[in-house]
């Protein structure tokens, strides 16, 4: 979610202090994997929201042909540039459905929204990423 192992493993720690210091204070309201996923999101997004806007996913791309190469790394920035111009509560959406693979009951527990905002950002955002790649990313 961060696009840089090195906030990865930032959030990751933030998130492991987060779950130590209030495991004693879990009501039991929700599976305990929604309460963890939901520090891990929000760790996440601390880490992200700590980077300079200037600051570019930098993606590997597969091992395969040197012109294949380029154009997997050029898609793959077309769509990592497109992501990062949508909204933050769409580009959380999609990448716990379409990366996470996330039902969408499982992604409403953890963002604490109804079921129903879930599918209405999904058909948004999948509207939105179409149209900014139509648009040339």
């Amino acid at each position: 979610m961060t696009g840089n192992a090195s906030e990865a493993e930032d959030a990751l720690q933030d998130c492991f202090l987060a779950i130590h210091g209030g495991l004693a204070s879990f009501r039991g309201e929700a599976r305990l994997a929604t309460w963890v996923y939901r520090i891990a999101l929000r760790s996440a997004l601390a880490v992200r929201a700590r980077r300079k806007p200037s600051e570019r996913l930098e993606v590997e791309p597969p091992q395969e042909g040197h012109e294949r190469q380029l154009l997997a790394r050029d898609e793959t920035r077309r769509v990592a540039a497109a992501m990062d111009r949508l909204a933050p509560e769409h580009r959380i959406v999609l990448s716990l459905f379409a990366l996470e693979e996330l039902s969408h009951r499982e992604i409403a527990d953890i963002l604490g929204v109804p079921e129903g905002t879930v599918w209405s950002r999904l058909a948004t955002t999948r509207r939105e990423l179409a149209r900014l790649l139509a648009d040339g990313g």
